[in-house]
């Protein structure tokens, strides 16, 4: 799985659009790094750049634009209302997807070092990255800003992480750390009155509020001290104001760990919150972008909270999201934008699995080798996960079927990843043809080139085996969903599984098929006889359960005839 890191540089700079551009540019040269936003303050003269991609790709555009911005900002002539005290001030990295903490943390370090090293200039790690706990606190370590760089780097105790323990005054520091993603999140209603939203945001805030009465008068104990109620959420910071833009109130806020409070669950809480004080909330907004997982963690609490299956396609778990959370109130949100992941992603034309079944049965019967049986047979095993699901979502809700509803809906869930997996095989198996062909052209005129075109090509070939490989054991995986709804899902639909146990046969059949025509061309021969006996194992597994589940639909056919 593709791993992909946010990074969230903030240089000194928001009111020459010349250094802003150069800064945001450098970053968006490094081949792999999507630039994402840039968002320029000129009463803060600060400037937020969000870019993401793989972490290697990240590091080196997040170092190349700390070089750009030790060029081009001088400190010693900034100014501005944001807390700063380098040129790029801070630059954390986010986890976004199939990224550990631990990982980011490494990044840090790595970048850290290197800007260090380097560039001479002092490193802070703060945050999730800190060496220190009290440095864990941007505004501990940020202590005095700029200005008071000259002592700090005289005191032992303000020793850098990385760079000198000196002063540079054009630079001054720089703050590098890991973080979790802070979603900006706003919620709409249809109020003008800012109280109102002023008085849900500390509410749900997780600093809370002092207790008041009727009168709004506070409460106070015997000995004259406040009481303090506790907020509902934690990891959220919240504030109401009224939008003139907009003629209606909002409650503001950030949520800095949507792992334990996420924005569907805030939305929820306030719609509640609203309709007791006398209105309603008309929608919200994601401020930037937002990481996938959360928007499907919304999809899917809104079908549950609907008595729904959640063993529904991605992009339908995002469509139901936006429409139960009202993010298209104020503006369009449009998934490929602001979705980290959809943003970020590959944008290709050629892409198999976007073609018509027409188109793609054209060219798979023209005369170019590829797309060949290996995509073929992904697809085979996609559709027999696809039918699965397809069973399982016509027993869940059924009358009749209670007992076997939450076992329905995990095989969907399950099936709807899988398909979505074997789907993305099918464009793999093409690419990894096209990179086989590529490294058998690579020139052969000296013994080095030699040499490096029969690395190329041994190791080509041995990616190209490893996903009909992958293929076979997905294909195989079908059966787990397949035997249940087999055996326990709507006897109206028995016959599509059987129909999806042919097909994930297939997918096992194919690809291996595939596998071994690819093993003779490699050299290694551990890694040959790993793929081989693997194929043979599952060859025989699926016949086995093939026919098992075949037996099962004559069984049920057989009783209802």
């Amino acid at each position: 799985m593709k791993k992909i890191v946010e990074c969230v540089p903030n240089i000194s700079e928001g009111r020459d659009q010349a250094v802003i551009d150069a800064c945001a540019n450098a970053a968006a040269a490094v081949e792999g790094v999507t630039l994402l936003d840039v968002d320029p303050g000129a009463d803060t003269n600060r400037t937020v750049i969000t870019f993401a991609g793989e972490p290697d790709a990240v590091v080196e555009a997040a170092f190349r634009l700390i070089e750009v911005s030790t060029q081009l900002i001088d400190m010693t002539r900034q100014t501005g209302a944001h807390p700063r005290a380098g040129a790029t001030d801070v630059c954390p990295f986010v986890p976004v997807a199939n990224m550990t903490m631990d990982e980011c943390v490494e990044l840090a370090k790595q970048l850290g070092e290197r800007v260090g090293k380097e560039l001479d200039v002092p490193v802070y790690l703060y945050e999730f990255a800190a060496s220190k706990e009290e440095w864990r606190n941007l505004a501990v370590v940020r202590k005095g800003e700029y200005e008071a760089l000259p002592q700090k780097m005289k005191d032992p105790e303000w020793k850098p992480d990385f760079g000198p323990h000196e002063f540079r005054p054009k630079f001054g520091a720089i703050h590098i750390s890991a973080r979790k993603f802070l979603s900006a999140y706003n919620i709409n209603l249809n109020t003008r009155h800012a109280r109102i939203a002023k008085d849900i945001a500390l509410i749900i805030r997780e600093k809370g509020h002092v207790k008041r009465d009727d009168k709004r008068e506070i409460i106070r104990d015997e000995n004259g001290k406040t009481t303090k109620i506790p907020g509902l959420f934690q990891h959220c910071k919240a504030a109401g104001w009224y939008l003139e833009e907009w003629k209606q109130a909002q409650v503001t806020m950030n949520l800095t760990d949507s792992d334990i409070t996420a924005p569907h669950q805030v939305f929820d809480k306030v719609c509640d919150i609203a309709g007791e004080m006398g209105c309603r909330v008309t929608g919200s907004e994601i401020v930037g972008l937002i990481p996938l997982k959360p928007m499907l963690d919304a999809g899917r609490f809104f079908l549950a909270k609907q008595g729904r299956s959640t063993a529904v396609e991605e992009r339908e778990l995002v469509r139901v999201a936006i429409e139960s959370m009202g993010l298209n109130d104020m503006t369009e949100f449009d998934p490929d934008k602001k979705i980290v992941e959809y943003a970020i992603a590959e944008k290709r034309s050629d892409r198999l699995v976007d073609m018509t079944i027409t188109r793609f049965n054209n060219v798979l019967a023209s005369e170019s080798p590829a797309p060949g049986g290996g995509s073929v047979a992904a697809l085979a095993g996609s559709l027999g996960a696809s039918l699965a699901t397809m069973v399982s979502n016509l027993t869940h809700g059924k009358i009749g079927y209670e007992e076997v509803w939450a076992e329905m809906e995990e095989v969907g869930v399950k099936g709807q990843s899988l398909k979505d997996r074997l789907l993305k095989a099918i464009d793999d198996d093409t690419d990894s043809f096209n990179a086989v062909m590529a490294a058998m052209r690579l020139p052969k005129k000296t013994d080095e080139e030699i040499e490096a075109r029969d690395l190329a090509i041994d190791e080509a070939n041995k990616a190209a085996t490893l996903i009909p490989y992958t293929v076979c054991e997905m294909s195989l995986e079908c059966f787990d969903l397949i035997d249940v709804v087999a055996a326990k899902g709507n006897v109206n639909s028995v016959s599509d599984g059987g129909v999806a146990a042919l097909c994930a046969h297939a997918g096992v059949y194919g690809a291996a098929l595939n596998v071994r025509i690819n093993v003779p061309g490699i050299q290694d021969k551990v890694f040959v006889k790993k793929m081989l006996d693997g194929i043979d194992s599952m060859m025989k597994q699926a016949d086995e359960r093939r026919d098992a589940v075949l037996a099962q639909v004559d069984k049920v056919l057989a009783a209802s005839e």
